[in-house]
């Protein structure tokens, strides 16, 4: 007895093993989109594209830690450079007055009997002292000589005056028993920040 076979059925006998398949891969690929033909098609697999990363310059919060950590060590760098420099001109200063204590305490006590510019004007001239030896600090040297012909003290007041002419700070410097011609240069020093544009002038000079 001959037998008929139905076409469909082999073809439903060919569908299996490519369903088994498409299940297989379904489990083995996760978030895979994996498109399955039966019948003599072949098979093939589609992939949703890569996502696109976000924009990062619009996002806000805090910095990473070692941003953050870098900004912090230049504010402390700064601080301390500025506590330095703050350092070296207190002790320029206190350096100088130390020096000059007696001699500036004598002078400042003769100048109060002084009621006019004083009679040592031509014996007083001023000149500046670069900022980069007196730790930033606007210092002039009071040029003192002693034109007479016999030994001297000189008391001069400095005044340190801004762009309107105002006088901002004064100092009172001395030089005492000079002898003919002899000469002396003490300082006078501002302690104004460096930003503000003073100019020294002599004020009072006093020969006694």
């Amino acid at each position: 007895m001959s037998r008929t076979f139905s076409p469909g059925a082999g073809a439903h006998r060919r569908r299996l093993p490519a369903a088994l398949v498409c299940v297989l891969a379904t489990g083995s690929l996760a978030g895979a989109l994996v498109s399955c033909h039966s019948g003599g098609s072949s098979g093939g697999a589609s992939f949703s594209p890569r996502p696109t990363p976000p924009h990062t310059a619009s996002f806000s919060g805090t910095p990473p830690s070692s941003i953050a950590s870098s900004a912090e060590s230049a504010r402390a760098s700064a601080s301390a450079a500025a506590s330095s420099a703050s350092a070296a001109a207190s002790a320029f200063e206190a350096s100088v007055s130390a020096e000059s204590a007696r001699a500036n305490e004598a002078a400042a006590a003769e100048l109060k009997k002084v009621h006019d510019r004083g009679n040592a004007l031509s014996d007083v001239s001023l000149t500046g002292k670069p900022r980069a030896e007196t730790a930033g600090l606007l210092v002039a040297v009071v040029n003192i000589v002693n034109r007479t012909d016999k030994k001297a003290s000189y008391a001069v007041q400095v005044d340190f005056v801004d762009t309107s002419g105002k006088t901002v700070e004064s100092r009172t410097v001395g030089a005492e028993k000079l002898g003919p011609g002899e000469r002396a240069q003490p300082l006078a020093v501002s302690d104004k920040p460096a930003d503000v544009k003073l100019t020294p002038r002599v004020a009072k000079a006093q020969r006694y």
